[in-house]
């Protein structure tokens, strides 16, 4: 009995011991917390999906009140408004928000892209991506099981059971990049969502020309659309054709000389 009031005791004193250590531990190194960070904070979405490039928006609100500047920081989910808000708070300019959306850079539909095999181990692009090229005979294009759907947090994005393609609701895309960082396939970027609302790109990622044998709307490389393109927005990267979104004018030239259908115009 004596042993078993000794060690409850000792236990006892070594937790109130340890306690008291904490507190003042605590209160030596307590930094007070800036006060415009939970004002930032509070007009943030909430939704800490990562696309400011922060954890979460309490990171966000962290950085932009450390910062100098917010060049180059904005809040994806709330666009220009939130940002003037943000500056407003801090007293600091906001930077110009370009409207960008997230673009499914693949019409390799099962009818365009036929499956040539079946897999039939775990339901992941991932998985298939690094066991070998694919159910079709681009192994460029969308695998189709949809690991960009499940980190989107806006349900913006869902797979055509038709096509096995992704597609992208304008109206709910946030361009937090989650789909972007979940597509093994690099298939998936943010482009600038033009003026009017419509964007003209490049729905094909495969450098090898000789992938348009497996895919009919592949990108050939023939360069017509360079040759057209007044802007000077259009450069081949490999045997692939990329569309500057940065230069690109909407001219929509490039979209009626392409003979794969390659170059999509989105209204």
């Amino acid at each position: 009995m004596n042993i078993v009031f000794v060690s409850v005791f000792i236990l006892g004193l070594w937790g109130a011991l340890s306690a008291l250590v904490l507190y003042f531990t605590s209160k030596k190194f307590n930094f007070p917390t800036n006060p415009l960070i939970a004002e930032v904070e509070a007009v943030l979405p909430a939704v800490n999906c990562g696309g400011c490039g922060q954890a979460s928006c309490h990171g966000f609100a962290v950085a932009c009140v450390k910062s100098n500047s917010l060049h180059n920081m904005v809040c994806t989910v709330g666009g220009k408004s939130i940002m003037e808000d943000v500056a407003s708070i801090l007293g600091k300019t906001a930077n110009p928000v370009i409207p960008t959306v997230a673009v499914v850079r693949c019409g390799g539909s099962c009818e365009l892209r036929p499956h040539i095999n079946q897999f039939g181990g775990a339901s992941s692009c991932a998985v298939v991506h690094n066991l070998y090229g694919g159910e079709t005979g681009c192994s460029w294009g969308c695998i189709g099981l949809g690991d960009c759907v499940e980190p989107c947090k806006f349900d913006a994005i869902k797979i055509n059971p038709e096509t096995l393609l992704p597609e992208i609701s304008d109206n709910k895309c946030t361009s937090c990049n989650a789909c972007v960082t979940a597509c093994p396939k690099g298939i998936i970027e943010l482009r600038n969502l033009g003026e009017p609302a419509h964007k003209i790109y490049v729905n094909c990622v495969a450098k090898d020309s000789g992938v348009a044998d497996s895919c009919a709307v592949a990108c050939n490389g023939c360069e017509k659309c360079v040759e057209v393109c007044e802007d000077k927005a259009i450069n081949m990267i490999g045997q692939l054709v990329y569309i500057d979104s940065t230069f690109c004018t909407l001219c929509g030239k490039c979209v009626s000389v392409c003979p794969t259908n390659a170059i999509v115009e989105k209204k």
